[in-house]
Formats: C-alpha cells, sequence, structure tokens
C-alpha cells in the first residue's frame, strides 16, 4: 500500500525518524525538513530544507509533528540546529488533494489551513491511534507509579478518573497486578464497562470520598477535577500522575503546597516507547494514503 507515494516530515521527534523508516519499507519516497542533525543517511530518505529539494507539487502527504504548528508557523525539531517555520507557499504548491496530517489541533494550523484549503486529518484524534497508543500509556504509567511511590502496585489504593480508551487500558493493568482499582466517571457507558470488567466504580461528585484512602490517582480527564477542595482530601502520602494533555487536570500549585507528590505526563508514548510510537502512527499514515487514492481514482 502506498507505494510510489510522496510524503514530507516537516519537524518531530525519534517517533518521526521511525514513521520515515516505516514509510521507506511501503515504498514511499521521504523527505525529512528539520533533520539536519540526524546522522543516518537512507536510501529513500532524503534530508532537506523544504526551499528546492522538496517535490512539493507530487507530494501525497505532509506530516507535522504530534504537537502539531506553534505560532509564526513553528514546528517542533528535535534532530534541528535552527528553527523549522512551515512556508504557506510549500503547501500552496501541493496538489488540493494533498493530506495535511497532524497529531492535535493548534489555532495556527487551523488557520494555515484555512488559506490552504487542503484536507487535515489529527491522528490522535482517531480511536484507531488512541487505542494503539493506550498500551505505551499504560506502561508509561505503571513506570511513573513504580517508580514515585514506595509501595508496591499489588494491594494498592489506586484512583483511576475517566475510563476512555487510555483510561481502560491503565485500570486494566494495575488490576492484573493485584491494585485494587476504583474507576471515577459521569458516563453511564464507562461505569458499565468497567463494571462489566469486575472493577469497583462511583460517581465524579463523589470525588471527595474517594481520594481519602488513595495510595495512588491516576487522571486521564482533561478538565480541572483535582482541584483544592478535592486535593485537601487526599493523604499527604498519595501520589498523582496526571496524563490528561496540558495544562492537565490537577490544581498542582496547590498539591504542592499540601506537599502531595503531583506529576504532569502527557504524551507518554512517544517519551516511553518512541520506536512503537512512531510505528503506531506509520501504520495509520499507510493505510490513510491507501484511502487517499482510492479517493483520487473514484
Amino acid at each position: 500500500m502506498g507505494k510510489g507515494k510522496k510524503v514530507a516530515l516537516i519537524g518531530g521527534d525519534a517517533r518521526q525518524i521511525e514513521i520515515a523508516e516505516c514509510l521507506l519499507d511501503a515504498g514511499i519516497k521521504v523527505y525529512l525538513v528539520g533533520f539536519d542533525q540526524w546522522m543516518r543517511n537512507v536510501a529513500g530518505i532524503t534530508k532537506a530544507s523544504g526551499e528546492k529539494d522538496v517535490l512539493w507539487h507530487e507530494l501525497d502527504a505532509v506530516l507535522l509533528p504530534v504537537s502539531g504548528l506553534k505560532p509564526g508557523n513553528k514546528a517542533e525539531a528535535c534532530f534541528a540546529s535552527k528553527e523549522v517555520t512551515l512556508q504557506e507557499s510549500w503547501l500552496q504548491q501541493t496538489p488540493e488533494n494533498c493530506l495535511i496530517i497532524s497529531g492535535i489541533h493548534t489555532d495556527t494550523l487551523e488557520s494555515l489551513i484555512h488559506k490552504v484549503k487542503r484536507p487535515l486529518i489529527k491522528l490522535l484524534e482517531r480511536d484507531d491511534v488512541a487505542i494503539y497508543n493506550s498500551i505505551p500509556s499504560a506502561e508509561g504509567t505503571l513506570l511513573m507509579a513504580m517508580r514515585e511511590t514506595d509501595i508496591t502496585i499489588h494491594k494498592s489504593n489506586t484512583v483511576i478518573l475517566g475510563f476512555g480508551r487510555t483510561g481502560q487500558t491503565i485500570a486494566r493493568t494495575f488490576s492484573v497486578l493485584g491494585a485494587y482499582a476504583k474507576v471515577g466517571t459521569i458516563h453511564p457507558s464507562e461505569k458499565a464497562r468497567a463494571e462489566a470488567m469486575g472493577l469497583e466504580t462511583f460517581e465524579l461528585e463523589d470525588l471527595k470520598t474517594a481520594v481519602q484512602s488513595a495510595d495512588l490517582c491516576i487522571n486521564t480527564i482533561p478538565a480541572m477535577v483535582l482541584h483544592e477542595d478535592i486535593l485537601v482530601e487526599f493523604p499527604v502520602r498519595s501520589v498523582i500522575i496526571d496524563i490528561a494533555s496540558p495544562p492537565g487536570g490537577t490544581d498542582f500549585e496547590y498539591a504542592k503546597k499540601r506537599g502531595i507528590k503531583a506529576i504532569l505526563a502527557p504524551g507518554l508514548p512517544g517519551a516511553v516507547a518512541p520506536k512503537t510510537a512512531g510505528r503506531i502512527l506509520a501504520k495509520v499514515i499507510s493505510q490513510l494514503l491507501g484511502e487517499n487514492q482510492v479517493e483520487k481514482e473514484a
């Protein structure tokens, strides 16, 4: 799938290297913009500046970092010696059906897409990516929990907030290790799913009571749930791991005042398992390129 296609990667981290190599294996020509400090040279992968060394008019997709675009059309680029900026003129040269693929939404990206009018795909908002990513997220959370607590996960009182794709995998992982896992959610379907898995559940309105015996609290809800009124109920020995997207769902300043260890840890797949995270994204990107070809031919 995807043989003969061309993709440009604009900035990124170790995940992008893995994506580039996976796409190359699928027969896709890859341009890397913002990778001058990546020391490897691979046939089929061209390190480029983006000016005259990328065939923009032949591209099937432009892949941005997972973090999208920052103000000024800046792209995070771990392997670049200077700032990487995505030029609007580059995208204007691409075919009209060239996919612009990002990890997440940003206002800067939406503004650019409005100008260039190309199809935009946000990978981290896709169900398939979220389900695949829940595994390295759960492993990363477990790693942090073992490192930051002075008790075993076995028989620990673990409160998990939110029972979406990531919350489910975390709950399953901790339960298998013998944690007393309790799940808090406002969604009846999530509550039913948790109970079907044999987990204890509670309503978020009862969060004050639920955290009073917590050794560990893992938050996956991207909204302020662990505010001052709730944090005051935690035992001081508790550890909070907040994996919701920044700024998280915890009042970190108040947690610090209370002496509670609270850690914001978003983006765990890329942090703990960049190779796996890159392969997950590459698999989905290859599928998208195949679907785009079908649409082109229809």
